[in-house]
């Protein structure tokens, strides 16, 4: 490809984005990402908005931008990403700062982000976690910073509808929860917001079949898709490679092991492993599986609204997002060997710090007894004070039993480390 036609895509591309900004609401987000490094990495799954961000960061500099995923782009070769530079060049006064959109698309780009990172600002987007990660990690160690960008937090979907909480006001907070059943119902990926379902759907198709079949050449298509299905309708639930092996009537359990790799590293879901001291205790138990987000599981199938599900799987996405910002934070399940449940330890260096309880309604007496039985039993065992029970209304404290349990609604825990 000659350097002329990288100008007139790059050209493109800028006008694309100009147009992009001018007819949509940009929504600032609420990661915080430095530019102390000369290489920053945003991933995060498709359509959550990386890109935009990117370009947030840098609104007030001057930089340059080409999106690698551009069917103009495809075949590209790492020894033709010099021109890429040079079109920069000879488009743009300044080249200080640059913008890679999903340059894993071109092999071999690693080595040319390294070259760029010696003198020049560079931030790379991409969605997918083993592509981004394991080149990076292997040609740039210790000289770049990463962070996973989410679709929108709650919060972020208020000021999208330009809407401000507020803790005290009764009317407000009846809106408040109104917006939180649709924030769960629709989900947080921006353009879900303006189009709903229809955009959900294709945005599940381009993961499987872009993000993972074109990419990884699943040698059991049918398998993959079935899984991806399963996930869909059985969230925030545990889950074991033998039992799903099983279900995909698969042969070899390290089949579903890369299948489920697959989905993670396409940024659709994540897994919580099972609090134990032992590393072969942890590594032998059966794991929770959650969505990136709570509109995708609107996509799955069951007979009855499991809003305890959603709510617990939106929890799990908050303190994946409290993660970015603390790094040292830790997130396991607990169960004990009666069976009793609790859905999130959390855990800084060698202290539990937290121990968090989810259930949807507690004004049932069975629930709420076996909630709570669960709390203090994990208390008792962990060895940790702060409990926190989060449903959909009840707000209170009490000493049950010698401990304290702190009673919040989904909305405030939500909110509640951002508005005052």
């Amino acid at each position: 490809m000659n350097i002329e036609a990288i100008k007139t895509i790059v050209r493109e591309q800028e006008e694309e984005l100009r147009r992009l900004f001018l007819s949509k609401r940009i929504i600032e987000r609420e990661i915080n990402i430095p530019l102390d490094s000369n290489i920053t990495v945003i991933t995060g799954v498709r359509r959550a908005g990386k890109s935009t961000l990117a370009h947030l960061l840098l609104s007030k500099k001057e930089y340059c931008y080409i999106n690698f995923d551009d069917e103009r782009l495809y075949g590209l070769e790492a020894s033709e990403l010099n021109d890429v530079l040079e079109a920069f060049y000879q488009l743009y006064d300044s080249v200080e700062y640059i913008i890679l959109d999903e340059p894993q698309n071109v092999e071999g780009w690693e080595l040319f982000v390294n070259r760029l990172g010696r003198s020049k600002k560079v931030i790379v987007t991409g969605s997918n976690a083993n592509l981004l990660s394991k080149e990076l990690s292997t040609r740039l160690t210790g000289r770049y910073i990463d962070f996973i960008l989410y679709p929108f937090s709650f919060s972020e979907y208020l000021k999208y509808l330009d809407f401000k909480p507020d803790f005290y006001l009764t009317e407000v907070i009846a809106k408040t929860k109104n917006h939180l059943s649709d924030y769960t119902k629709k989900g947080g990926f921006p353009e879900a917001l303006s189009l709903g379902k229809r955009f959900l759907l294709r945005l599940y198709d381009d993961i499987i079949n872009k993000d993972i079949l074109a990419r990884y050449g699943v040698r059991y298509i049918k398998a993959l898709k079935e899984l991806g299905k399963f996930v869909l309708s059985n969230f925030s639930s545990e889950i074991s490679y033998n039992s799903l092996r099983e279900f995909l009537k698969v042969k070899s359990v390290h089949t579903v092991k890369n299948y489920l790799g697959y989905l993670e590293n396409a940024y659709l879901v994540f897994l919580i492993e099972k609090f134990s001291y032992s590393i072969k205790d942890r590594t032998k138990a059966p794991r929770k599986i959650y969505l990136v987000d709570t509109g995708i599981g609107n996509l799955g199938f069951r007979f009855t609204e499991d809003r305890g599900k959603f709510i617990e799987n939106l929890v799990a996405i908050e303190l994946k997002r409290e993660k970015e910002k603390n790094p040292l934070l830790e997130i396991y399940y607990w169960k004990s060997y009666s069976g009793k449940e609790v859905d999130f330890v959390l855990k800084e260096g060698r202290k539990i710090v937290s121990l968090l309880q989810v259930s949807y309604d507690i004004t049932n007496p069975k629930t709420r007894k076996r909630e709570i039985s669960a709390l203090l039993k994990a208390s008792a065992e962990l060895k940790c004070k702060n409990l926190i029970l989060i449903n959909w209304d009840y707000e209170g404290e009490e000493d049950i039993k010698g401990e304290k349990i702190c009673f919040l609604p989904l909305w405030k825990w939500l909110l509640s480390h951002r508005v005052h």
